[in-house]
């Protein structure tokens, strides 16, 4: 593997420090600790030589869209005994679910019922017991996948049914902010939904993982409870 250049390292280190600042800002401001929030450094489309030299700069979680650049890349950074959690944060395929089933922290992205029991079903079968996250469509755009908020009781449901699934919490993307559209409101909204789902299922101990916040509105995620943010572009920086 090619090792990443001493600017190229610099630049991260510093764009890194930049972020871990501004989320002990964010989480201050919001009254809460700053390890109450999960830096997630979505390493996708990048060389693994910036995942690993994320890892070596001390981020523990990487996040990655399509099932296989995580498995190649998980496989490059444990041959260098460097081992990340790894989080699957795109849409997964029915056909990619046995392959993913055991390599990763969690599954942030199951946006069907369908799909949760495809990855009940792959975990049993190696009697794994995967954590996931459902992804909720609050702002109800079409380029979007995931549960409207009534879609989403129902697979609370669903979700229980399964043995070898364990829900986690939810996963949400806002929409870029517009003079029409506000994230706050999607984060806000997500917040709510997921505080009703809390306080209806007493038997969901584990669920506290609520995943929204990207490079452009992490703070406002944060301000609305978010325990992980996914960043990319400003740790990583542009991709070419």
């Amino acid at each position: 593997m090619i090792e990443a250049t001493t600017d190229l390292r610099e630049r991260m280190e510093e764009r890194l420090l930049q972020v871990r600042r501004q989320v002990g800002e964010a989480t201050k401001a919001a009254g809460r600790n700053t390890d109450a929030v999960t830096l997630i450094g979505v390493s996708k489309y990048f060389p693994p030589e910036y995942a690993k030299t994320a890892v070596e700069l001390g981020l523990l979680d990487l996040g990655e869209n399509r099932v296989q650049e995580l498995l190649e890349k998980s496989e490059i950074l444990a041959s260098s005994g460097l081992h990340p959690r790894w989080h699957l944060i795109g849409t997964l395929q029915s056909r990619k679910v046995k392959s993913i089933v055991g390599h990763c922290a969690l599954i942030h992205s199951a946006e069907s019922s369908k799909r949760v029991q495809e990855i009940d079903d792959a975990s049993s079968l190696i009697h794994f017991t995967s954590d996931i996250l459902l992804q909720v469509n609050i702002s109800g755009e079409e380029t979007k996948h995931g549960f409207t908020p009534d879609e989403t009781l129902r697979a609370v449901e669903d979700a229980l049914a399964c043995r070898n699934v364990r829900l986690r919490g939810l996963m949400t993307m806002a929409p870029i902010r517009t003079a029409e559209t506000d994230p706050y409101d999607v984060f806000l909204n997500t917040r709510n939904l997921f505080d009703r789902i809390s306080s209806s299922y007493p038997s969901l101990v584990d669920f506290d993982i609520l995943s929204m916040g990207m490079s452009q509105d992490y703070i406002d995620a944060i301000q609305c409870g978010a325990t992980h943010i996914r960043i990319g572009t400003a740790i990583f920086g542009h991709r070419d």
